[in-house]
């Protein structure tokens, strides 16, 4: 529902306010933190996959809305979902409101879905993929590697003794899986050859 999460309360009417010019900055409840934390570093590194995802989607819809469509929708969403996630992450486990944005099992569940849909009739891979042959290809590789870093800064934070919601890890691994079946899904749409990792290349 539209109504399930709390709207955003925000009056950014300026960009700089000094705050932060020693190295720390504020969560949502308030607390003041270094920059370099990883909870600061976990965020950041959603909000730097945002941006990827966001490139990926644009270079889709100016080449073919149409027949990227699908992709392009779900593209869109996922950069929504990741504003959630970084809400969930900029506030300690104690201070999280009932209504507060957040991933949920039903965003891990979509993914899946997706990721089934989007991977049928896909040749059995004998070996890893090589990123290239396209630029939407290269684009959503760059975010699987990302959402990646996303997943060890998250699964860190949560070894240093912090609780990380399980939704929210459960939902940035399937999230990597769904960029590399995106990855492939390009390349057979748009009928490009995937390069497969040739240990041996190295002697040709």
């Amino acid at each position: 529902m539209s109504d399930e999460f709390n709207e955003p309360r925000l009056a950014i009417n300026r960009i700089y306010t000094r705050k932060g010019d020693r190295g720390q900055t504020r969560l949502v409840g308030g607390q003041k933190v270094g920059k370099g934390s990883l909870r600061i570093q976990s965020y950041g590194a959603v909000d730097e996959l945002n941006s990827f995802v966001g490139q990926a989607r644009v270079r889709l819809e100016n080449e073919d809305p149409a027949a990227f469509g699908t992709l392009i929708t779900s593209l869109l969403r996922v950069q929504h979902e990741l504003f959630n996630l970084g809400s969930l992450l900029a506030t300690l486990p104690e201070d999280v409101h009932p209504k507060q944005p957040r991933v949920r099992a039903q965003d891990v569940e979509r993914l899946e879905q997706e990721i089934d849909e989007a991977n049928q009739g896909f040749p059995t891979l004998r070996s890893f993929i090589l990123p290239g042959g396209s630029l939407h290809n290269t684009d959503l590789h760059i975010c699987r590697t990302v959402c990646r870093r996303v997943e060890r800064l998250m699964v860190a934070l949560q070894d240093e003794g912090e609780p990380v919601d399980a939704d929210a890890i459960a939902y940035v691994n399937r999230l990597s899986d769904a960029f590399f079946v995106w990855s492939r899904w390009v390349m057979h749409h748009g009928n490009f050859e995937e390069t497969l990792w040739d240990p041996n290349a190295v002697n040709t």
